[in-house]
């Protein structure tokens, strides 16, 4: 049996210059052929409540339907890192913040937790990561604050909000975050933060720069109604699901996805 991935061996991947593989999955059977095909890290994301759900956003989304998932998904996960998504409104401070983590850890098995923002869950990763939660920080486009931030945008092109979002990742990875997601950021950026950060940074619609790249398993395989930009189809050619999954990593390993048509520049 291939050795579990850890929240060590993601660190080490980076120090190594490995490409770490992520991608969605929200029920057994998808997460069996992901663990399979040895994807490093399956996530259970709140982007369930678009895919799965049909809502036009991932607001929707609580945390019973969280741990639902991950209880489907769990016990496929022989080797990758199972990481569970906060969803809106769960993590308002560090108190309610651990109590859910603490059920998507122990309802839902999850290994890691995800929680969006920055300087203003300092606190709360602080809180988290004390009590032996791994966390995983999402910056960049954040998609439970989309009503806020006016629709799915680039972020990180005005040169203070650059700013931000670096002095955001150091001060997250200083509270004790063990990696980091970039959603919809300029290539450039991604790259000044990967070089800065000693966590690991897994990008989506972030560049070939960051240390890994996650995609929403619907988006890949061709099945959602309206992918995005940052994504690709990998079900062609005659492809079946578990060899799409493996083009997809082959291609993060050797640095070939994403290409500058799924950037942001």
């Amino acid at each position: 049996m291939a050795k579990r991935i850890t929240v060590r061996t993601i660190r080490e991947m980076k120090n190594a210059g490995e490409k770490i593989t992520s991608l969605t999955a929200y029920d057994a059977s998808f997460a069996r052929v992901i663990d399979e095909q040895e994807i490093d890290v399956i996530l259970v994301g709140d982007s369930l409540g678009m895919v799965i759900q049909g809502h036009d956003s991932t607001v929707p989304v609580s945390v019973d339907d969280i741990i639902y998932h991950c209880k489907a998904v769990a016990p496929q996960c022989k080797r990758a890192l199972l990481m569970a998504d906060l969803p809106f409104m769960s993590y308002t401070n560090p108190n309610q913040a651990i109590t859910n983590a603490a059920r998507l850890m122990q309802e839902g098995q999850a290994h890691i937790v995800k929680l969006e923002g920055g300087e203003a869950q300092l606190d709360t990763v602080r809180h988290m990561t004390r009590h032996g939660v791994p966390v995983c920080a999402h910056i960049g486009l954040t998609p439970q604050t989309v009503h806020k931030l006016g629709g799915y945008r680039v972020q990180g092109r005005e040169d203070d909000v650059a700013k931000q979002m670096l002095s955001d990742a150091l001060a997250l990875q200083d509270a004790g975050a063990d990696a980091v997601v970039l959603e919809c950021v300029p290539v450039d950026l991604a790259k000044q933060l990967t070089e800065e950060l000693e966590i690991p940074t897994i990008g989506i619609g972030a560049g070939r720069d960051c240390d890994g790249q996650v995609l929403v398993l619907q988006d890949m395989i061709g099945i959602s109604s309206l992918a995005p930009k940052f994504s690709a189809n990998y079900l062609v050619d005659g492809r079946s699901i578990a060899e799409a999954i493996a083009a997809f990593a082959t291609e993060v390993r050797e640095g070939s996805f994403p290409t500058d048509q799924q950037c942001f520049f």
